[in-house]
């Protein structure tokens, strides 16, 4: 049996009045944040590892916690390179059975990541953002991917974007960023995991009986998206 999961607690009662004009400065303004070491090495041992799977398409699965999702990705699209990030050596050390061949669990700080992976020429062809943190409270839209100054970077990798999360607000409030920054309208629709979900979060939400969102937009690569081209 699964305990019941709470809904999101939030006072906002539609997308945030700042956002807009966050996206515009991050789109006027690129982060320019020191590099965590951590994330420079393990960024090239991924790159090493993705140079020996030489002509599978990649997919980029962000945040991936525990990398159950990773492992179902690869089991999905066997003949793609999945490479699964998260920033807790404790989530990604938990055991979930062996990583197949095509599949990579990488520690590392993900605005980091993917400043290195634009800069180095990477082209996903799938991008995952399953069930970020929602951080609901409205101080806190910074925090949220469509609030965060590195969204141009998320949006310029390109690629198949799909962003799942249990707070539709979430969801519609990074659709309507996508639009800002691209012009590229992402599609918002309620999901059902179909067979095994994807995440421990998406099984746990599902059994309580929650309405789950997914976003899902097509993506050119465009580094023009970032002020100097996504140069680090």
């Amino acid at each position: 049996m699964h305990a019941s999961s709470r809904s999101i607690d939030t006072k906002q009662s539609g997308p945030h009045e700042d956002l807009a004009r966050r996206v515009a400065r991050a789109l006027e303004h690129p982060l320019r944040k020191p590099m965590a070491e951590h994330t420079w090495t393990a960024f090239r041992e991924a790159r090493t590892w993705l140079a020996d799977r030489s002509g599978m398409p990649l997919i980029l699965d962000s945040g991936c916690g525990v990398g159950l999702s990773t492992r179902r990705l690869a089991a999905c699209f066997p003949d793609h390179a999945v490479i699964g990030v998260d920033r807790s050596e404790s989530r990604l050390s938990r055991e979930h059975g062996p990583l197949p061949d095509n599949a990579l669990l990488v520690r590392a700080d993900l605005v980091d990541f993917w400043r290195l992976a634009l800069a180095d020429g990477w082209r996903p062809a799938r991008h995952y953002l399953l069930y970020p943190n929602p951080y609901p409270k409205p101080a806190h839209l910074k925090m949220r991917w469509q609030g965060h100054p590195i969204l141009p970077v998320i949006l310029a990798l390109g690629g198949r974007l799909e962003l799942r999360s249990n707070w539709r607000l979430y969801v519609e409030e990074f659709a309507l960023a996508v639009v800002q920054a691209t012009g590229y309208e992402a599609q918002v629709i309620s999901h059902e995991p179909d067979g095994d979900p994807l995440t421990p979060f998406e099984q746990k939400y599902h059994v309580s009986g929650q309405t789950l969102w997914k976003l899902a937009v097509e993506l050119p690569h465009d580094p023009g998206l970032v002020p100097g081209g996504g140069e680090m």
